[in-house]
């Protein structure tokens, strides 16, 4: 299954403090950035380099400089997504940054979508987006499904914590679409919840719970 699990000893570090109850605000937000950090060495293992158009210089000679070539736009969905926005911008400097708002409506667990700027044309190779919690993947669905339509040939989806039966279900129904996870929870309960977790991320991260 076109499933990563970042299993480094210090994004499963992080991600054990992230799921504390105690956390301040603070705390989870700078969590989730170094946690986004880390995945994202991997997530962006693949792009493509090409030489620079003119010799650069060092302090002592001359060289042929390199850059990406892949052109990449980086998706957070709003609006825990945000939280994991300035690391994949830090190392992704370049890249065009496209929001999408979804929220899951309570009482029937359903995407509802509420924000869309995506140009007609798409103009990049890749999609990266970015969203720290898939639960029963409806979300991710609504997500995935935009950016087809948008015409992106590429989509790599980044969360820091998923339920099992939610990135299943993604898989089976997008097998071209790459997911990068950083744990796997067994419990996905009637409620829509994840079991242990890491909470309403959105609340989390803005002191709204």
């Amino acid at each position: 299954m076109p499933i990563t699990i970042c299993e480094h000893p210090i994004i499963q570090q992080k991600i054990s403090e992230l799921r504390n109850t105690n956390n301040t605000a603070r705390t989870v937000r700078e969590l989730v950035d170094s946690i986004t950090r880390l995945m994202l060495y991997k997530v962006t293992s693949d792009l493509t380099l090409q030489p620079t158009a003119t010799p650069q210089t060092s302090p002592v000679g001359t060289y042929t400089g390199l850059e990406l070539s892949t052109k990449v736009a980086l998706i957070p969905i709003l609006r825990s997504g945000l939280a994991m926005l300035p690391a994949a911008s830090d190392l992704l400097h370049e890249a065009e940054i496209r929001h999408l708002g979804l929220f899951r409506e309570e009482s029937t667990l359903q995407p509802v979508e509420y924000y869309n700027k995506l140009p007609r044309t798409c103009s990049v190779d890749e999609c990266v987006v970015l969203d720290p919690m898939v639960a029963t993947g409806g979300t991710a669905e609504a997500a995935i499904e935009i950016l087809k339509h948008w015409g992106v040939q590429r989509i790599k989806f980044v969360a820091i914590c998923v339920s099992r039966k939610g990135v299943e279900m993604l898989v089976r129904k997008y097998p071209d679409v790459e997911f990068f996870v950083g744990v796997i929870d067994e419990v996905l309960d009637a409620r829509g919840f994840v079991s242990p977790g890491i909470g309403d991320c959105g609340d989390r991260l803005n002191s709204t719970a």
